[in-house]
């Protein structure tokens, strides 16, 4: 049976987290002389931001958990999807004792996070064709596997792991944490693993502002998890790691869920139509299917087509070199106009003549300077 406190590192345990001015007092209005900030305001125009933020950012739960179907409790906002993937982590992994199992091709920063906490890390890849390898895992789970990350929608193959994988994973796993990283969820038809958190005490759900709400730039990500391991992140993470802006700015957004979800339709349609007109390319061998925001495209010379975008400031992922990934570019779907220079620049490499029947790129159109992104 899992039990939370046999995974966490003994002296997290008992560690005394640091206690905020914030933490003391947390009412909105009074003479505050408590944390040393600057009374007389900000040296920017663009506001007042000389006092520090809400330390665990109640509003912005208060108004996710709904959206999400979970308690604010079982929320943990941080500094992108990084911070939470750090801090887990350095709760459950001795240096030099324990490890993670990763299933490459994967997101690369679970590995990093280890790597720099001294955490050794066991390869299990994927199948060829991107899914769970159940059988290789379950085997290769030992006493010290304290993390086991899955990444669904994947990247960077783009698609969803099998449901019936993750399940039996996570009900055999039985002293690790399972993180189900979920940061293209929002453009796959399937419901978040966070249905799944008050069945399985061992589950975490990685989700983030960064991809469908639009908000890369404000770096914050959320993990969903049982309100004793959220407890935990919270006892460890700075005090003030959600900046006031940030903060602010992702309230303001959460007002705006449809609008989120008409980008979503058309980001799911753009994607679509771009993947059948490269399908239509001769130097493309496959378009691989995608439950996210992008696609993973299998070239005859990627290393070329990839230095010619390049040289034409079309700027995509060279996933060559990646497990599994051999000759495959990564491609965002943009805007329309994005697209349609991107289908150019492709048609000009293979003299390829742009046919009436595929929805984007039309020659002319395409090349204005109006048009392209980033030119």
């Amino acid at each position: 049976m899992f039990t939370l406190n046999n995974l966490l590192r003994p002296h997290i345990l008992s560690l005394t987290p640091y206690s905020s001015a914030r933490d003391e007092y947390t009412g909105k209005v009074g003479v505050f002389l408590d944390a040393n900030e600057n009374p007389l305001g900000s040296t920017t125009n663009a506001g007042d931001y000389n006092r520090y933020p809400d330390p665990h950012q109640l509003a912005i739960k208060q108004k996710l958990a709904p959206i999400k179907g979970v308690r604010t409790e079982q929320i943990f906002l941080g500094n992108g999807s990084d911070e939470p993937i750090d801090l887990l982590v350095r709760a459950t992994c001795t240096p030099g004792k324990d490890n993670i199992l990763i299933m490459p091709p994967t997101y690369g920063m679970y590995e990093v996070s280890a790597a720099v906490n001294d955490v050794e890390i066991i390869k299990v890849p994927l199948t060829p064709d991107f899914q769970v390898d159940v059988d290789a895992v379950l085997a290769a789970i030992t006493e010290q596997t304290k993390l086991i990350w899955l990444c669904s929608p994947n990247n960077p193959s783009g698609n969803l792991l099998h449901t019936d994988a993750i399940r039996t994973i996570l009900e055999a796993a039985d002293h690790s944490l399972v993180i189900v990283d979920e940061a293209y969820i929002d453009f796959a038809d399937t419901p978040s693993w966070t249905t799944e958190l008050d069945n399985y005490p061992n589950l975490v759900v990685l989700q983030t502002f960064s991809k469908a709400w639009g908000l890369a730039a404000l770096r914050l990500g959320m993990c969903f998890a049982s309100e004793e391991l959220i407890q935990i992140l919270n006892k460890i993470k700075p005090p003030y790691n959600i900046s006031a802006p940030t903060q602010m700015l992702a309230l303001e957004a959460l007002t705006h869920e449809a609008e989120k979800d008409e980008m979503v339709t058309k980001i799911l349609a753009d994607r679509q139509k771009l993947a059948q007109n490269l399908r239509s390319l001769p130097s493309v061998q496959v378009v691989h299917p995608s439950d996210a925001n992008f696609l993973l495209v299998q070239f005859d010379d990627a290393k070329n087509v990839f230095e010619h975008l390049i040289e034409r400031q079309v700027i995509v992922r060279d996933r060559s070199k990646v497990k599994l990934c051999d000759g495959c570019l990564r491609i965002s779907v943009g805007t329309e106009p994005e697209n349609e220079r991107l289908l150019d620049v492709l048609r000009q490499m293979n003299n390829t003549p742009v046919s009436d029947d595929l929805p984007l790129g039309s020659g002319e159109e395409a090349t204005r300077p109006e048009l392209v992104s980033n030119a």
